[in-house]
């Protein structure tokens, strides 16, 4: 007797490219954990990380050792999974064409569902979240994909230049100020030790102008990213034909790479700005050419290849699962592992690492075996299906 439970699957045809785009994405879902890992395990959580990065009890050593290890994932797969998220538009605007659906019309109710996902994951789970910026930014950008190519190409440079004049303008202030203004010891006891469950969620909403700053910050950033990945999508950056496109990706991200690593090792506050928000999406860029040419060349039915791709197809799901898996680790309300660390925070923040992304990676496995989509994908299919997909109106 087969128990297998199967919830309606959407037609898609198991294609390369569609497989490389959900290998894409579960790099980037995991690669966000990299980056976001070391928030969980500072004793002040996101406050103590925007002081500083290192705890008092790292030493000199290991201090160097979390520099190079943080600059490897840093900015890099926040921008990937902006790329990703607008190669996502770009395919929902293409399904909607080819069924002669209105547009932007139900798409505009998915990014309402994500702006709520996004708001219990900021509440109740990690106040670093990002989805409640895609959704704001898929809501605009769903009017700007109608425009021309040309019309699009202008955005992306006058949206690109406001940020990088933004960004510069910030990180040129930090540069100019003491050492002593721009790093910190907080003192007393941290909420991230002390709060329950529900006491953590107030303390966000009370602070959530500190911890909301970073997508308006990069709103500008986001836009432009959305429309490049549309663009990239269109262009056939995961199709056979685009080989010269990923080549001149991956090219692009060879040359940031290692003026990256340069900023974030070396570069202090003011380059860890550049280097999150200016050169990291450049290196974006390149792993997302690299990730197409290794799976159209190699396929994606490798072991690592399907891991990836069963997180990749339950990307929201496993999103929220890994940090609420890192907030139990490393929070009061869990273990509270954060706070007995000391001068070993460094190994052991890898360790948690590999921890929670085994943990997410088998959680993936184990419902995809048994069902279609991830169980909050299969919410979201529930909800919108209350809007009707009615066909576009008839040109007068």
């Amino acid at each position: 007797m087969n128990n297998t439970i199967v919830l309606p699957k959407p037609h898609r045809p198991a294609t390369a490219r569609i497989n490389a785009l959900d290998v894409a994405r579960g790099i980037a879902i995991l690669g966000t954990l990299w980056t976001n890992i070391w928030i969980f395990t500072h004793p002040w959580g996101m406050l103590g990380y925007l002081a500083g990065s290192t705890t008092a009890d790292t030493s000199e050593g290991a201090a160097a050792a979390q520099l190079w290890i943080m600059a490897l994932s840093q900015g890099k797969f926040l921008a990937l999974l902006t790329l990703l998220f607008g190669m996502g538009l770009a395919i929902q605007h293409s399904s909607a064409v080819r069924r002669g659906a209105r547009w932007p019309g139900p798409y505009l109710w998915r990014m309402t569902l994500l702006l709520l996902d996004g708001a219990i994951n900021y509440i109740l789970i990690a106040e670093f979240d990002v989805l409640m910026g895609y959704a704001v930014t898929g809501a605009i950008v769903a009017w700007m994909i109608l425009t021309r190519p040309k019309t699009q190409r202008a955005m992306i440079w006058i949206f690109g230049s406001l940020h990088f004049l933004l960004i510069s303008a910030i990180a040129l202030l930090v540069a100019s100020l003491p050492a002593e203004q721009t790093t910190g010891e907080l003192t007393g006891v941290s909420p991230y030790a002390t709060e329950s469950f529900w006491g953590l969620a107030l303390f966000r909403l009370d602070n959530a102008v500190v911890f909301r700053a970073e997508p308006v910050l990069i709103g500008c950033l986001s836009i432009a990213m959305f429309l490049v990945g549309a663009r990239l999508h269109q262009a056939g950056v995961f199709r056979a034909e685009g080989a010269t496109l990923r080549r001149r990706l991956m090219i692009v991200g060879a040359i940031a790479f290692p003026i990256d690593l340069a900023l974030g090792v070396w570069g202090g506050i003011a380059g860890l700005l550049v280097e999150r928000y200016l050169v990291a999406p450049f290196v974006a860029l390149g792993i997302l050419g690299l990730i197409g040419e290794v799976s159209l060349r190699r396929g994606t039915d490798g072991w690592w290849s399907r891991r990836f791709r069963e997180i990749g197809r339950a990307a929201l799901s496993c999103y929220l699962l890994q940090n609420l898996l890192a907030g139990a680790l490393f929070y009061g309300w869990g273990l509270g592992l954060a706070e007995h660390l000391g001068e070993w925070r460094v190994p052991l923040t890898m360790v948690g690492y590999v921890v929670v992304a085994s943990l997410v990676m088998l959680f993936a496995h184990l419902w995809l075996r048994r069902f279609s989509y991830g169980p909050v994908e299969w919410v979201w299919r529930l909800g919108t299906a209350l809007v009707p997909d009615k066909p576009a109106a008839a040109p007068q």
